[in-house]
């Protein structure tokens, strides 16, 4: 009986041996802009639901209060992905030489709305001398702002003001006559009727049916890891899959997330966001987006087919 322990024994710690240790997950480091929004939380709410440890992922997540902030260390290679970072600015980026890829689409039209507190500001007409607020250069919310002045020809003057919580504060206290947010923020302050809405992002012609946020990537970074960066975007899409699903949890963890009555948290997605906002797959509204580009001075010429052929690279869908 001992003889046959020992060899049982012995056979046990071989397979441990053969079996090695178990296999780490592989860490993407990224930047995120705008903490809380819908769109900027699938990495938040598909790290909680277990969907990225499924695919062997492990993410840090920095949030940064715009695209100029998002674009920046991926750009260094101090991160690898940057999400939410505006269409425009990273084809600006790119025109420079930036070692910048597009991964995804992030956003396709928007949910972004501009308010005042100052109840002579209704419409866009009123906003003559005005300041209007946007997040930071080269972000999505500087495309729509130069979008509104242009389309609407208004004299507003654009100050960029950071996040969504931040410009709120400086609205409050007078600092800027038009603020900008995404919901949920400003919902509440909607509600009390402390401020109200101006213009919505989608009131701009060439916002609608843009992707005016994108995913990329450091180039470096997906040359070298571009199977992690294909398991990225598969558990990517299967998170979105599972926010727009009747599972109640998503709504359960995204109240908690951005410190939101439930009932609030489900009116965001639901009236805010529908499910093709953030399909990944596509950059919609190219050409018109690089003759923007142009327009604006992003870019000097339009990008050849090879350029956008290097620029964008999403994976295929499995």
């Amino acid at each position: 009986m001992k003889h046959f322990r020992h060899i049982a024994g012995l056979a046990a710690m071989a397979a441990v041996a053969l079996s090695g240790p178990a296999k780490a997950d592989d860490l993407i480091k990224m930047t995120i802009g705008q903490r809380g929004n819908w769109d900027t939380a699938i990495t938040e709410l598909g790290t909680k639901a277990g969907i990225f440890k499924k695919h062997g992922l492990t993410l840090e997540m920095i949030y940064t209060s715009g695209s100029g902030e998002t674009l920046q260390p991926v750009i260094s290679g101090s991160v690898d992905l940057g999400l939410a970072v505006g269409t425009l600015g990273a084809m600006a980026a790119y025109s420079k030489g930036a070692p910048v890829r597009i991964i995804g689409a992030q956003a396709t039209g928007a949910a972004d709305y501009w308010y005042a507190k100052n109840p002579a500001i209704k419409t866009l007409k009123d906003t003559a001398d005005k300041t209007i607020a946007f997040s930071s250069n080269g972000s999505s919310t500087q495309s729509v702002v130069r979008a509104f002045i242009n389309e609407y020809k208004l004299t507003a003057k654009p100050q960029a003001t950071g996040n969504p919580a931040t410009t709120l504060t400086t609205v409050m206290t007078d600092q800027v006559d038009i603020g900008w947010a995404s919901p949920p923020f400003g919902l509440k302050e909607l509600e009390e009727g402390k401020i109200h809405i101006v213009a919505k992002a989608t009131d701009a012609t060439l916002v609608r049916g843009q992707t005016i946020r994108v995913v990329v990537a450091n180039a470096a970074y997906l040359e070298k890891n571009k199977a992690i960066v294909e398991r990225f975007m598969q558990a990517y899409r299967e998170t979105i899959d599972y926010m727009y699903s009747a599972n109640p949890q998503v709504i359960k963890d995204y109240a908690e997330f951005v410190k939101v009555p439930e009932p609030m948290a489900k009116r965001v997605r639901d009236e805010f966001f529908p499910k093709s906002l953030v399909d990944p797959d596509k950059i919609t509204g190219l050409d018109s987006l690089m003759q923007e580009a142009v327009t604006l001075k992003f870019i000097p010429q339009l990008l050849t087919k090879a350029q956008t052929d290097e620029l964008i690279q999403i994976p295929p869908r499995k």
